[in-house]
């Protein structure tokens, strides 16, 4: 077995799902995928642009530096307010759930049957199943939060888990168009960061394709493609602004 073939064995035997339409690890794995991909593109796209405007190897990789603790940092607070406010809201629908089952158990019954109903039960099922989740508190709440307000904590995540992994995901991306310019100068380490962050973008689509079910070779060129188009808008922006400056 090829190391990229056991690689992607690995990997989907990680997240593997305990049936067809399940994805465990799916609110640490948004994040990662994102984080990883976003690293890779924006610090490629931020270096092609500088190293076209500036032949100083030194101010790339600055730039290339500030760029990966820059958006790293972004995506830790991004994702951590993101989930913390989803799952602030969340706690708040429980509560307000709590309170509307205690006072009018009767209404919510009726709209937990409705929704049933609008699903195409008939009128003798939705009441059999709202009678037994009215049965049950707790589960009543859960229920009527994830029917009527759609929101489930299950599919939330922690907010730090998912800030903690799109900062992790993110520096690892981003440290690859870099790595190039800690090893050598010039052109040579220009291409080579361009090369190195196109190989990186087509296995991280390759890898993520055991996740939907895609061919690898098709989601790897589509990342890689996508990458290489940021990366050449900024190359011509950045040849632009060196050459006004110049």
């Amino acid at each position: 077995m090829s190391p990229f073939a056991s690689l992607r064995t690995r990997w989907s035997g990680l997240l593997a799902p305990s049936g067809p339409h399940d994805t465990p690890g799916a609110s640490i794995v948004r994040p990662v995928v994102f984080g990883a991909s976003d690293g890779l593109v924006s610090n490629l796209a931020l270096i092609m642009g500088v190293g076209a405007a500036s032949n100083d190897s030194h101010t790339v990789l600055i730039a290339g530096v500030a760029g990966l603790l820059a958006g790293a940092f972004s995506m830790a607070v991004g994702e951590y307010i993101s989930v913390r406010s989803q799952r602030e809201v969340l706690d708040y629908q429980v509560g307000l759930q709590h309170a509307q089952l205690r006072e009018d158990p009767a209404a919510e019954a009726t709209i937990l049957r409705d929704i049933y109903r609008s699903r195409g039960l008939s009128s003798a099922e939705a009441d059999l199943i709202v009678g037994a989740v009215m049965a049950d508190h707790d589960l009543a709440v859960q229920t009527f939060v994830r029917e009527e307000i759609g929101l489930s904590e299950q599919t939330m995540g922690s907010p730090l888990a998912a800030s903690g992994s799109s900062f992790l995901a993110f520096s690892v991306g981003a440290i690859v168009p870099v790595v190039p310019y800690l090893a050598t100068v010039g052109s040579a380490a220009f291409w080579a960061s361009l090369l190195v962050s196109l190989a990186a973008l087509f296995a991280v689509g390759a890898v993520v394709s055991s996740l939907t079910h895609r061919p690898p070779l098709l989601v790897g060129a589509r990342q890689a493609g996508l990458g290489l188009a940021a990366a050449l808008v900024t190359y011509g922006i950045g040849s632009l602004l060196g050459a006004s400056v110049g």
